[in-house]
């Protein structure tokens, strides 16, 4: 397996081409040459990009995004901010707390921007309009089908103070310099036509290509980020090849040479007091860790904590110092412990190096690195996921939050269930894949034949998608990221709706088939920006059902879920029960019928639209598959070959993975 993911990684093109040929995707190779001042926080940049039109259109104009245009007062995202401040939520303003209303307020020193000096196609200057962030181009010669052509831009740009997701002196971190959205970036294009999404809130869309970056800073910054480190013995700062000898050029300042194969962005962090830790996978990828270990803001941070917390350090800054050093190294070895899980269980990871970065706001994914506020193991493990389900796959996370941000969460809550078990020892020992690599592998997690009592890791996502739906504030999935009525209803519906979508799937099709759909799903749409269709295909095949009404239901309305006992009566010797559906939406049943001499069973009832039924997950109880309800139908009835008094218990969904918004009518317990 190893083996074959060098391979893939030495060939992302052709793997690009073959994965899923009737679906073209554009292409991009950028170069780029920057030159920092850390003084003023500006930078001038030349940036030659050869740009593949790989479509069967003729383009007669380009957009460009220039994202740090939306930190000046009076942007589309000030303005956005403010409005919703205005929105009150559970007696909140429904404004993001690290925006609110800052940028209104920003100075012209404090302020972001990305201004075009020159622009050129094939040596020609193009004429070009600025929309805040986004650069619309019109060319002055078409760009044909199966053509590449290329453009050079100078331009300088501002670095703004940290506002959201990147800038300067964060004062929650102290980082100096979190890059990301830092450089003109070509707007993607495809089936649905161009992409040029202003900067007002969240969420971002690139195009694939390969990136060669060469930053020029004061030479005691460090940095971090996407690609791999071309020069390291001349840089050091820990990149360096062990026993090397540091051959630093004179002057004041470095460039560091990186270049990224088959990424969708290029982010980077600099700070004069990162520490910089390392760890390799055996046959895999370097783990980075880099963070911030100013220790003056140290001893100020434990200064002022009370009294009891500095016992917990026995009254010495040195152990409070060491003791946030072990916090990272925690990050670094987690990142290795896990890795072999989350490639068995949601594909392979073909890159060669992954940085986990201080800096940012809280926590943002970029390809093959991310910014995160704190050694936080949950942000880690949730920036991480990230890499399977949006630096891999591309969704277009605008249109499709939730299969980016849902399906992260979803992945978080297995990663971080794994860990906590590995690190309790609650482990059996077991090859992962058919490489050289071993690792723990907890039988519970990775064999999904029993849900019944179990604690299931989504559960906050099943409470928060409850509470969004008693808010009456819903809206349905297939809403844009950025035209939300709420931060509220955007932020369950992506996160914890999207990860109830896939858990729930697992309900409808069975897990084993859920996991097989994930990995087909890794396997034909990476490096491809799959939308909820590929997706449901792909589900499809695997599980043999259909599955449109899944998405017809849960993703393109708000119709909710709820299914009752609704009365049980005997005729001969056997018992008929009739369940009723109360929400709008039809779903496929589990019920557990539990009888007063300890047997038990499970009856499964397929939702009509399916034109199939899930096989049997838990071995250890009888399983019977029932007729399809059919959706037109508000009630149904089946028996069992026992009398009334023997029943003792009957449940609905007694896994408690359906999104059932009333669960107080599912279970009935007969004396």
């Amino acid at each position: 397996m190893r083996k074959h993911m060098l391979l893939m990684a030495g060939l992302f093109a052709v793997t690009a081409a073959v994965a899923q040929p009737d679906r073209w995707q554009q292409r991009v190779k950028y170069a780029m040459d920057i030159n920092m001042d850390v003084t003023t926080n500006r930078f001038t940049g030349k940036q030659k990009l050869e740009y593949t039109n790989n479509s069967p259109d003729t383009l007669s104009k380009v957009f460009y995004h220039l994202y740090w245009n939306a930190f000046q007062p009076n942007s589309m995202m000030d303005a956005r901010s403010q409005a919703l401040g205005q929105i009150k939520v559970n007696g909140r303003p429904d404004w993001d707390g690290r925006v609110r209303d800052r940028i209104a307020n920003l100075k012209p020193d404090e302020i972001g921007y990305q201004k075009i000096l020159s622009l050129k196609m094939n040596g020609v200057a193009q004429q070009y309009t600025l929309q805040e962030t986004i650069l619309e181009v019109t060319l002055s010669k078409p760009i044909l089908p199966k053509s590449t052509v290329t453009f050079d831009m100078d331009f300088e740009a501002q670095v703004p103070l940290q506002v959201r997701r990147s800038g300067r002196d964060n004062p929650g971190t102290g980082v100096r310099l979190s890059m990301s959205q830092w450089y003109p970036k070509l707007c993607e294009y495809d089936y649905e036509g161009w992409h040029p999404t202003p900067y007002v809130a969240r969420e971002f869309y690139g195009v694939w290509g390969d990136f060669d970056v060469k930053i020029t800073i004061d030479k005691n910054y460090l940095i971090g980020g996407t690609g791999y480190l071309q020069n390291p013995n001349q840089i050091g700062h820990g990149y360096e090849a062990p026993g090397a000898k540091i051959a630093k050029p004179a002057g004041d300042k470095l460039t560091w040479h990186f270049v990224a194969p088959n990424v969708h962005d290029f982010m980077w962090a600099a700070d004069p007091e990162y520490a910089h830790i390392t760890r390799t996978v055996a046959d895999g990828p370097v783990i980075h860790v880099i963070y911030n270990r100013d220790e003056a803001m140290l001893k100020k941070q434990y200064e002022a904590l009370t009294d009891a917390n500095k016992r917990r350090y026995e009254n010495d800054v040195q152990k409070y110092i060491s003791s946030y050093d072990d916090q990272w190294k925690r990050v670094a070895d987690g990142a290795v412990t896990v890795l072999p899980f989350i490639e068995k269980k949601f594909g392979p990871y073909p890159y060669k190096q992954y940085t986990f970065i201080h800096g940012g706001d809280g926590g943002m994914e970029y390809p093959m690195g991310t910014l995160i506020v704190s050694a936080s193991l949950g942000t880690a493990f949730h920036e991480w996921m990230h890499t399977w389900y949006q630096m891999l796959l591309g969704t277009n996370e605008s249109e499709y939050a939730w299969m980016d941000e849902g399906f992260t969460s979803y992945a978080e809550a297995l990663v971080t269930q794994y860990y906590q078990a590995v690190t309790k020892n609650q482990v059996t020992q077991s090859d992962v894949g058919t490489g050289p690599r071993k690792t723990v592998v907890v039988d519970s997690l990775t064999k999904s034949n029993s849900f019944i009592g179990k604690d299931n890791p989504h559960k906050d996502a099943y409470q928060g998608y409850f509470a969004l739906v008693k808010s009456g504030l819903e809206e349905p999935l297939t809403t844009h990221a950025d035209h939300f009525e709420t931060n509220f209803a955007y932020s369950i519906a992506s996160y914890s709706k999207g990860e109830i979508f896939m858990e729930q799937l697992g309900y409808i099709v069975g897990a084993d088939v859920r996991d097989k759909i994930l990995l087909e799903y890794y396997r034909q749409w990476r490096f491809k920006h799959p939308n909820v269709n590929d997706l449901l295909r792909v589900a499809e095949k695997v599980s043999d059902m259909k599955l449109d009404w899944y998405r017809e239901y849960f993703v393109n309305t708000t119709k909710t879920i709820d299914y009752g006992i609704d009365s049980l009566w005997e005729e001969g010797n056997k018992t008929k029960i009739r369940v009723k559906r109360i929400g709008k939406m039809p779903m496929p049943l589990d019920i557990l019928l539990a009888y007063k001499d300890g047997t038990k069973e499970i009856v499964n009832i397929p939702m009509y639209l399916m034109f199939g039924a899930k096989k049997q997950e838990d071995v250890a109880i009888p399983y019977s598959t029932r007729e399809a309800w059919k959706w037109t139908h508000p009630t149904y009835v089946f028996e069992i070959n026992h009398r009334l008094a023997d029943l003792k218990l009957m449940e609905i969904d007694p896994s408690q993975r359906m999104a059932d918004v009333e669960r107080s009518n599912n279970k009935l317990e007969i004396p």
